[in-house]
């Protein structure tokens, strides 16, 4: 505070006072009051997007986080796509800086390299078991070493460790990864994730542990691995910018060629080749690019058969579409019950577009179908205590029910999903069973959804429906295997009326059943060994190896009651890439699958994925990739910070429903030891994410400002006794 100036006619020896006094008095507390206030305003600019961001280290102390920018160059050669993705860490401070960063890939990726560019040298990883790579790691680090390591925390969620960034410096690590194109009713598609949604993780059930004396198991163990800084799109620009470059070799003259999710620049090369980059240049990393690609008319092909040469042998890959029914199968009577999350991960957009699939499912609903619908957040109400015909009184109770509903609250959804499988009349027969589940699938505990498909799913199909600019594809994915159902992703409003008008067609129209596949040669691995029923317009992707491609793969099953057979020449197999690594990966899926369903035991599983990783150099849950620099870089008695990157949050996801209204985003605890200590149901407390570490430490400065105020007033009360 200004003291307050003197009057000439006040009685006290001041009223003459000593020449320069009087700015003396003045200038000591302007300046540290200017102080104060520069030390209050200056952190401000942190946490604004363009400057800089500020987050908890593992030691306590705040550091600068790494700035990240990456580049993905894609190739698409016929089935299969060739990623390169390279994430350039950048390191503004004057410390050195271990980056933790945590980022999506395809759900299907077979991650198989990755590389460490420091300065000149390059430094190409290995591919070990997880903790011995996890100790390699950590040994480099501590001993100063450049270092890199890849994990897999999910099929589709990998963190990238990158350890002694220098001072000003810029680091490289590029990871490839091997991917099938997907393709259904004649369009192939391309899908890059580029932001890892935030998830909920149900806390341990505590009647349980109560009940039997003991623990509950965590259903999320390694929360603290799937979990990063998140910022409020209100408050920060978005940060990790992304390059993107596609060279399409489609393998047939090309028709449209488009994406739904970004503006993109389209360049012809040839009949059948295209080149596709960003418009902008740049994308901002949230949410997840699509690219769509249709043939020329009359030139789709009718199927694929391709093949690469391995070690050992041959990998296989056929893609093959049946065709529709030749004449349309009678009317089936369906059960469907329609689940929608209205979770707070779904906030803003991702709410309307659920709502509005959901009110075209039931739009579709025919004479003789039943229907129910069940909403789901940290609870869940089903709208009818069973099913009730789709007639018109209980079809517009049940769209005055989906249109009230609000984004809010935690995501439990084990309970909603067994509620949907519960069936009151397992054995009867002439109609068809179908639960159409709409969601983001912002969650950790895939496990426990999985187990509860394969021991509940009865006589239902399971319909996945991915809302949003970013859902969880391995989720989606996998549960629509396990349910022998579908998974369609609705990621912007325009899409809504297409994909749910596919989707419904698909539910309405027979599947081609009792799909067999036979080999006229022995000794061939094909995976799935136990096919899919297939839906109106989806193909069936059959990956095997052999010691040579030679004779026919018999493909027979029944489309609408008719039987059906396709008779495939193996010689007449084109030249692929990649094959190989496909095999491997489904048959890692497999061997996953056959875990959880208790087809293997745990154990008979893990040395099956752990074997097939090491032979074909794949990252899993139980391998990694490790890159180690031979020489020490940091010098003796130089401290490590240790940061996790931020991410920005999913494109159309809302903060506040999400987090909760007027969140704050305060210096956290580190987060490791705040995580551990997070066992409340509410989603504010179970789901780990650390809030960004934006806001200033006002109240330090403003301390620092007020001592200089008083070192002002003592200097000047020292002159003036002087005086």
């Amino acid at each position: 505070m200004l003291p307050i100036p003197l009057s000439p006619h006040h009685p006290t020896p001041l009223a003459r006072p000593a020449p320069g006094l009087t700015r003396n008095l003045l200038l000591g507390p302007l300046i540290a009051l200017l102080l104060a206030l520069v030390a209050g305003i200056a952190p401000a600019r942190a946490g604004d997007g363009s400057g800089t961001l500020l987050l908890r280290s593992e030691g306590g102390a705040p550091v600068e986080a790494p700035r990240l920018r990456a580049d993905a160059a894609i190739t698409v050669s016929g089935p299969t796509a060739r990623a390169t993705i390279t994430q350039a860490f950048r390191n503004t401070t004057a410390e050195w800086v271990e980056g933790t960063y945590l980022f999506p890939l395809p759900e299907d990726a077979a991650v198989d390299t990755m590389k460490l560019v420091v300065g000149d040298r390059v430094i190409v990883a290995e591919i070990r078991e997880r903790e011995a790579a996890r100790r390699a790691y950590e040994a480099a680090k501590a001993e100063g070493k450049a270092a890199a390591l890849t994990e897999q925390q999910r099929p589709n969620l990998f963190t990238n460790a990158v350890a002694n960034i220098g001072p000003g410096e810029t680091v490289l690590v590029q990871i490839e990864y091997q991917q099938p194109v997907r393709s259904s009713a004649g369009t192939y598609a391309l899908r890059l994730p580029t932001v890892a949604a935030p998830r909920y993780n149900p806390a341990p059930t505590a009647v349980r542990s109560v009940a039997e004396g003991v623990p509950a198991a965590d259903p999320v163990p390694d929360r603290d691995k799937i979990a990063a800084p998140v910022l409020d799109p209100a408050r920060h620009t978005p940060v990790n910018p992304l390059k993107l470059t596609i060279d399409l070799k489609a393998g047939f003259p090309l028709g449209q060629v488009r994406s739904a999710t970004h503006a993109i620049r389209v360049e012809e090369l040839s009949e059948a080749e295209r080149r596709i980059t960003l418009v902008d240049g740049a994308t901002a990393a949230d949410r997840d690019f699509e690219l769509t690609w249709t043939a020329a008319p009359g030139e789709a092909p009718a199927l694929g058969l391709f093949r690469e040469q391995v070690a050992g042998g041959e990998a296989v890959l056929a893609v093959v579409t049946p065709p529709a029914a030749a004449s349309p199968a009678a009317s089936v009577p369906r059960d469907v019950v329609f689940v929608i999350d209205n979770s707070g991960s779904m906030g803003g957009a991702s709410m309307r577009q659920a709502k509005a699939s959901l009110l075209i499912g039931l739009d579709r609903l025919r004479a003789g179908d039943r229907f129910n619908v069940i909403r789901f957040d940290d609870s869940f109400d089903t709208l009818f205590p069973d099913l009730v015909p789709a007639d018109e009184t209980h079809l517009d109770r049940a769209k005055r029910f989906v249109a009230s509903l609000e984004a809010s609250g935690g995501t439990e959804m084990l309970a909603p999903l067994r509620a949907a499988l519960r069936d009151a009349a397992p054995g009867e027969t002439g109609r068809l069973r179908q639960v159409v589940f709409l969601t983001d699938g912002a969650i950790g505990n895939e496990a426990q959804i999985f187990s509860a498909i394969a021991a509940e799913r009865g006589r239902s199909r399971l319909f996945m429906v991915g809302i949003g600019s970013a859902p969880n594809g391995y989720l989606m994915s996998h549960a629509a295997e396990l349910g022998q159902g579908s998974f369609t992703q609705i990621g912007t409003p325009d899409q809504v009326t297409e994909r749910m008008r596919a989707l419904l067609m698909k539910l309405e129209n027979p599947a081609v059943t009792d799909l067999t596949a036979t080999f006229s040669e022995p000794g061939v691995d094909a995976t799935p060994a136990r096919l899919p029923d297939l839906y109106r317009g989806e193909p069936l992707t059959l990956p095997a190896r052999m010691a040579q491609a030679r004779g026919t793969l018999t493909l027979a099953g029944r489309i609408g009651g008719e039987p059906w057979q396709a008779v495939l020449s193996l010689d007449a197999a084109q030249a692929g890439t990649g094959i190989g690594k496909l095999w491997a990966r489904a048959k890692i899926a497999e061997a996953e699958t056959a875990r959880l369903t208790g087809r293997l035991s745990p154990d008979a599983a893990d040395a099956a994925i752990l074997q097939l990783a090491l032979d074909h150099g794949l990252t899993t849950r139980l391998t990694s990739l490790v890159a180690v620099d031979a020489t020490p870089r940091r010098p003796e008695g130089a401290r490590l910070v240790s940061t996790e990157l931020p991410l920005n949050l999913p494109a159309g996801w809302d903060f506040a429903s999400l987090f909760g209204e007027g969140a704050a985003q305060p210096l956290a605890p580190p987060p490791r030891q705040r995580r551990a200590s997070a066992p409340a149901p509410q989603l504010a407390a179970a789901q780990p994410v650390a809030l960004p570490q934006t806001a200033t430490d006002f109240e330090i400065r403003a301390w620092l400002g007020g001592l200089l105020l008083a070192l002002g007033l003592g200097l000047f009360l020292r002159r003036r006794a002087a005086a």
